[in-house]
C-alpha cells in the first residue's frame, strides 16, 4: 500500500482532486464572503464551510510530508521484518537498521524545525 493511492488517508482532499478554487471578495470589516456568479433563476443559499487557500495549501503540504515520513517508516519496518541476518551477524544488521531509523528521525526533526521557522513559531 502506498499513501499516495489510499483515498482514506486524505480526508482533506476532495475525491478525485483538490476541488474547485473560487475567487471571492471578503469584507475586511465583518468578514462577509461574496463570490458573484451568473444566476439562472433557481438559486438556493446553503451553508458551507470554507478555508483560506493559503491555509489549505499549508495543510496539504504538511499532509504530503507526513505521508512521505510514514512511507519511509513503513519501508524501514518492512526491511526489518524481511531481513534475516547471517549467522553471527545479527548485531551488525541491528546496528545498520538502528542507524537508518536514526537518520529518519533526524530528517523528521529537520523538517519540523524548518516548518516552524517558516510559520514563525
Amino acid at each position: 500500500m502506498t499513501w499516495d493511492n489510499d483515498p482514506s488517508a486524505a480526508p482533506l482532499l476532495a475525491r478525485g482532486g483538490e476541488g474547485e478554487r473560487v475567487q471571492a471578495w471578503q469584507c475586511i470589516g465583518c468578514g462577509k464572503i461574496e463570490a458573484p456568479r451568473p444566476c439562472i433563476g433557481v438559486c438556493q443559499d446553503r451553508k458551507i464551510e470554507l478555508v483560506h487557500a493559503d491555509r489549505y495549501d499549508e495543510v496539504l503540504g504538511q499532509l504530503k510530508r507526513a505521508r512521505q515520513a510514514a512511507q519511509a517508516a513503513i519501508t524501514l519496518v518492512r526491511r526489518l521484518a524481511r531481513t534475516t541476518p547471517r549467522e553471527g551477524e545479527w548485531e551488525h544488521s541491528y546496528r545498520a537498521l538502528q542507524q537508518q531509523a536514526r537518520d529518519l528521525l533526524a530528517e523528521d526533526a529537520r523538517d519540523t524545525t524548518e516548518t516552524r521557522a517558516l510559520r514563525g513559531d
